[in-house]
């Protein structure tokens, strides 16, 4: 799923952007270089972010005219926002400094952009995703400077196809749901004072269980107990790769994605309690595939969106039919992982 944008620079400091089917942005780059809460959730502020990250990290800047297309729905935890940022930071990259701010830096300034000028409290994941491309493995224990080791592994060459479905809810409205996640998560990590779960020590943590659901609630100390088994699994799963043992890998895939829906509780809101499109799809997922070697979990931040699922080629067609019948025509996307992120082509 790509966007893609052709562009050209301008001799002065305005962008306008078109988006294909949507209103065109247009942006002052000299005058909009701060956030305003007013314009948080649009395009426009996006791109400002990138541009006033841009300067911010010693970068230039300068206008562009760009025109864009886009396979990827919004509001579905398929990165959209995470993509069109990336996109608007490779075209001032060689537009405006050579090609060489590398992609691990625009996708820093991405997350910048859409923490502080598009109002979401999202992580670095999404752009780095975006912007890196292929299978990657992603240490966060300096935030500034993560660790990104890519996988040599090819998931078409297996005769797997990545399935993506949406289950076409939004996440429009969900910013709160979201946040509360780490929110909660460095409350508890607050109570061993520390800043972040990675840094408290899992016996302390399993010892002080009482006090902590007192002070913080169950949910957020079921939270921190995913987290603590997600990174153990996230350490088995760059193992089996690396092995080209796809069944350790799909096992690992789906315990994280149970622990996702029993512990972490991101596959619902108790908000709308009759909105479960992602409880479905894992439920009709699990009854077509229980069995096969394959794998399916909730897909990027949950509550709405999307399901993802590993499934071998040979079933593709099945599972397309049976999750386009419950969710309609083109809700699943077959998909291949390419080994490019963001690029220049031509």
């Amino acid at each position: 799923l790509d966007i893609i944008a052709i562009a050209s620079p301008r001799t002065d400091r305005q962008i306008r952007l078109k988006s294909e089917g949507l209103p065109q942005n247009s942006v002052d780059i000299d005058r909009y270089t701060k956030p305003d809460p007013a314009k948080f959730g649009n395009s426009a502020s996006l791109i400002a972010g990138m541009c006033t990250g841009f300067a911010k990290s010693g970068y230039s800047v300068g206008g562009f005219d760009a025109y864009t297309t886009s396979k990827i729905p919004k509001g579905t935890g398929l990165s959209s926002s995470a993509a069109f940022e990336v996109m608007v930071g490779t075209i001032l990259n060689h537009f405006y400094n050579g090609g060489k701010v590398d992609n691990v830096e625009i996708a820093k300034i991405a997350q910048y952009a859409e923490n502080e000028f598009f109002g979401k409290p999202c992580g670095l994941m999404d752009q780095i995703a975006c912007a890196v491309g292929g299978i990657v493995a992603i240490d966060f224990a300096s935030p500034e400077n993560p660790l990104i080791e890519k996988l040599d592994f090819d998931l078409t060459s297996r005769g797997y196809n990545l399935c993506i479905v949406d289950t076409r809810g939004s996440h429009a409205g969900l910013t709160d749901e979201y946040a509360a996640i780490p929110g909660e998560m460095k409350e508890v990590a607050s109570h061993f004072g520390r800043t972040c779960l990675r840094e408290v020590d899992e016996r302390e943590l399993m010892a002080a269980i009482p006090e902590l659901r007192e002070k913080y609630g169950d949910r957020a100390v079921l939270r921190a107990l995913h987290f603590m088994e997600e990174n153990k699994r996230v350490a088995e799963q760059k193992q089996a790769l690396r092995g080209g043992d796809l069944g350790r890998y799909f096992a690992c895939v789906i315990a994280s994605g149970r622990s996702s829906f029993c512990y972490l509780q991101n596959v619902f809101t108790p908000k709308n309690i009759k909105e479960q499109g992602l409880s479905l799809a894992l439920c009709r997922a699990e009854g077509y595939l229980a069995g096969k070697t394959a794998a399916w979990r909730v897909h990027g931040g949950g509550f709405a969106g999307s399901i993802q699922a590993y499934v071998k080629s040979d079933d593709v067609e099945g599972f397309r039919q049976l999750m386009d019948g419950v969710f309609g025509r083109g809700a699943c996307s077959v998909l291949n992982i390419r080994q490019q992120g963001a690029i220049r082509l031509c």
